[in-house]
Order: C-alpha cells, then structure tokens, then sequence
C-alpha cells in the first residue's frame, strides 16, 4: 500500500472520531460479531463526551473536513432521499462545493498545454484571477482576439490520483457496510457509490460537457425560456473548455430581481415550463440545475429568461419512461392508486409478480395525507419522492434516470417557490402532461413512429436469414426423423423471433406493431406440428 494511501486513511479515521461517526455505525442493528468491533477500537476506550451536534450536521462536517471529493459525493448522496433519512438528507444538501483556487500559473500552464500556444497567441486579455473555483475546475475570464468575452473553464491538476484514492476507500466502506448491515444492504451502499464514480469521471471530461451545453443550446435555439451559452469548439480540449461569457442576476438574488421589476409569478412558472419541455420533448435535462448554475436574463424582466450554465450532468429517459412518468403522474393526481400500481408493474419498475391490490393500498395509505393540503402546498417532488419510497418496498429497482429526475424538480419547484411562494406547480404541469399525451396519439405522431419501425423491418429480416444459414450450416450429431429435422430449425427461428420481440417491448399501442408481428410469427414456428 502507498505512503499516501496510508495517511489518507488515517487522515479519515481522525475525521470518523473527532465526529463520532463510529457512533452512528453502531447505533444500527449489526450483526453480533460487527457489534463487537467497538470494544476493539483504541479510542472507544477513553471517555468522551456526547457530541451537541445532530447526527446529519456531524456527518456533514466530517465530509467538509475530508475535502472536496468527499464534499461531492455527500452532495450525490444529499439527492437520494429515496434511500437516506430526510434528517440526513437536509443537512447534506447544505453542503458547499467551494474550494480555494489554485495557483493561477498552473492554470495558465494547463490551458497553454491543452490548446498547444500560448494564452496571449488566443486571447486578447486572459484574466489570472479566478472568476469561481470548485473542487473540480476553476473558470478564468477571457476576450478571444474577435472581440467577444469568453470563460475559460480548466480541470484542476493532479485529481485523477486523489479520486480514485478516495473512490477506493469508499467501495471499501460500502462493501464493509453492505456485509454488516441489512439496513445499510437496503440503501445499495456500494450502487450508490458506483453512480457518483461515474459522475466524478463524466465531470472531468469537459469535452462532453461541451456537448451537452452545445444540445441544450440547440433544444431551446430562439426560445424566450431560456438561454445557453455558445460554446467555441475550436478551443476546447478534454481538460478546458471555452464559452460565452454570460451577464445575468443569479436567481436566488430576489432583491436586484425586484428592483428591475421582474415578473416574479411567471420567472417561477417558466421554471416548471422549462423542467417539463426538456423532460417530454426532448428527453434531455439538465440535472444539475442548483442556483448557481441559474440566472436571469437582464433585458426584459416583464417577460423574464432563464440562462442555463454547466451542463455536466444532463438526464434522459427512454420513450417507454417518458410515458409510464406522464401516466404516473396524471394518474396520481386523479388520486387513480390502481392505475400508478398498474403503471409501476406494467413498466417493469416494480417485479411482475408484485401483489397489485396490496401495492395499492400502500399508495393510497401514504399518499392520501399528501391532498388533504390546497394544490398549491403540494410539494410536485415530494409525491414523486414518497412514490418511489413506497415502490422500493416492493423491490423497486433504483432507477438512475429517475433519481436524476426527481432530484431536478425538488430544485426546480423549490427554487419555484422561492421566487413566488403561490406557485401552483401541477395548474402549471397538468396542460402540458395532457397536451403531451394527447400528442403522443396524434396521427401525425403515430405515423412517424411506423416509419421507425418500418426502417427496422430490413435488419430483422437479415437476422433471421444469418440465423437460418447458421442454422443449416451447423453439422448434425445424430439422424433424427425427417419430420423433426425439417421442424427444430424453425422452431429455433420462431424462438428468435419471440425474443426478438420481448426485447423491443409489447406495448399496447400501435406504434409496437412490429413487435406484435414478430410475436405472432415466433408463436406460429414455434407452436406448428
């Protein structure tokens, strides 16, 4: 093991006692022999006393303490509430991402040694004082030799070592936690630290960063909801990005948005619009949408626009998903249990062999409280968070994309109604999620879906001929019966055929008709003497 792995683990064991964080391990119901482990720790056998602090404020803490990769990954951690006590939830969604910037030399160096000249052979002025640092990058202003202000966004050095030394650490107290606990077992400890791995790599590639930004921009090309930022591709490398430099009031500044007398009532309902456009339409979010990646626009404040920055972490959901979410939630509001049940079992979220009356009753037993409140006090992400508590004790796999999901509209709507307290979110959802719906069985809509899968029919057809010439080229081991010999080939055929379709889903809408097609005809080949 490395000398500097070695004072990085002592380095937390220091953090883990000065907050007592062994106090909140073995205060869950452990196995007999991981409960004896507290007598075999030096340091439990001195008196000390009990902290003041709440478990999610130590905790907290000791994430702050251990740096800026820790910080992320409690942040991470701070959006599955799903999975963590909302105490602990709450304290870590305090969490601040800010770090010192580093030396602006090595910045200057860094940049020159990605675009391969000099700063003052590409840009008119480079700024050497930092305009924002985070654990990640730290972000430098610029004006390209053209005349136009730029930001140049640059990775901070040496971190690949330092987060695979932590992310180390972490899948090792995760396993440990998995094998000690049922409790810890039931948050996916080690799932839960796979997807922040992902995420801390994805942020360190600018490059898709870039691209996800440059979509964005192209999704709301001309729209009055929101703006993104032009990105220079020419001077972009994986570990620098370079993009229009953006003036706005960030959206969390309520008193300058007053002063410039911005329509604070729609401000918060072109939030939502916004939220629901990149969702249905476009299938691609914005996931990391906190208010410091949000402003407003200066120019008409009577008709106010969003501006949308660092577009690391973007969302998607599959067509399937889009559709099963917008049932979900009108069906949900109709107060129809049966049906958010049925949906959940129907779109493969919950196991197929789940109970659907007793599934029902759970909802409806943890839902009814949540509309005895006006519309207006219902909490949008709250219904979805309570939603997927009750499906995970039905075995509801973790859904990423939903987590995703869920964690931008408790944003979106908080940030809402911060900006107008009356913000009725669903009277603001509901027409869009019907519109869209009803779209969804347009004929237009259906027709461009039958030219999709027409367009498939050709490769389906090339498959089942490779198969068959597979098939008739295999050498036979033995002589069976000329009726038999003539009737596995299409048997097997008409098995590839049912698979095929089980795996292109059989949904119950016209746009599924290949599926149903190549069902049919795998039953046939398969079921005919």
């Amino acid at each position: 093991m490395k000398l500097l792995a070695v004072r990085r683990l002592l380095r937390i064991q220091r953090v883990v006692i000065r907050y007592q964080l062994d106090d909140l391990l073995f205060n869950l119901p452990l196995p007999f022999w991981a409960s004896l482990l507290r007598y075999a720790l030096p340091w439990r056998w001195l008196p000390r006393k009990a902290s003041t602090l709440s478990r999610g404020a130590r905790l907290r803490l000791a994430l702050e303490e251990l740096g800026p990769i820790f910080i992320k990954f409690g942040q991470v951690l701070s959006t599955r509430r799903d999975l963590l006590p909302l105490d602990i939830a709450d304290e870590l969604a305090k969490l601040q991402d800010q770090v010192p910037p580093f030396d602006p030399a090595k910045a200057q160096a860094l940049i020159e040694a990605q675009l391969g000249a000099k700063v003052e052979e590409v840009f008119a002025r480079f700024d050497a004082l930092p305009l924002a640092s985070a654990s990640v990058a730290q972000v430098h202003a610029a004006q390209l030799k053209s005349g136009e202000e730029v930001v140049v966004k640059v990775i901070r050095p040496g971190l690949e070592p330092v987060i695979a030394q932590d992310i180390a650490w972490l899948f090792l107290l995760a396993k440990l936690a998995e094998r000690a606990s049922a409790d810890a077992r039931r948050l996916h400890p080690v799932e839960v630290v796979s997807d922040y791995e992902k995420t801390i790599y994805d942020e360190l590639d600018l490059l898709r960063e870039a691209a996800n930004a440059s979509q964005l921009r192209r999704n709301f090309d001309g729209s009055p909801l929101l703006y993104v930022p032009q990105v220079y591709w020419d001077l972009c490398r994986p570990k620098v990005l370079v993009m229009e430099r953006i003036y706005g009031i960030q959206v969390t500044d309520l008193a300058t948005l007053a002063d410039q007398r911005t329509d604070m009532k729609k401000l918060a309902e072109r939030g939502v619009e916004i939220f629901f456009t990149q969702v249905f339409r476009d299938s691609f979010f914005h996931a990391d949408m906190h208010p410091g990646n949000i402003f407003v626009s200066t120019r008409t404040p009577w008709d106010p626009q969003y501006i949308a920055i660092d577009c690391g972490i973007i969302g998607s959901l599959t067509a399937e998903d889009q559709d099963y979410l917008a049932r979900n939630l009108i069906a949900f509001f109709k107060r129809d249990y049966r049906r958010v049940a049925q949906l959940h079992i129907d779109s493969g979220w919950v196991p197929a062999e789940t109970k659907i009356n007793d599934f029902e009753a759970a909802i409806r037993t943890v839902c009814e409280p949540i509309f005895e409140k006006p519309l207006k006090d219902i909490s949008f992400g709250q219904v979805l968070l309570r939603l997927f508590q009750t499906a995970r004790r039905f075995n509801m796999e973790v859904q990423p994309q939903l987590v995703l999901l869920q964690k931008t509209l408790l944003n979106i709507e908080g940030l809402g109604r911060q900006l107008y307290p009356d913000l009725d979110l669903w009277s603001t959802a509901q027409p869009f999620l019907e519109r869209w719906m009803r779209e969804r069985i347009s004929p237009l809509h259906l027709l461009r879906n039958l030219q999709l899968q027409a367009e498939q029919v050709p490769h389906l057809s090339q498959i089942a001929r490779e198969t068959l010439e597979r098939l008739n080229q295999q050498p036979t081991n033995s002589s069976p019966t000329p009726t038999a010999s003539h009737q596995w080939p299409a048997r097997l055929l008409g098995a590839a055929l049912i698979g095929g379709a089980a795996s292109q889903g059989l949904l119950l809408s016209l746009i599924a008709w290949p599926s149903w097609l190549m069902l049919a005809g795998g039953l046939y080949l398969v079921l005919r003497r």
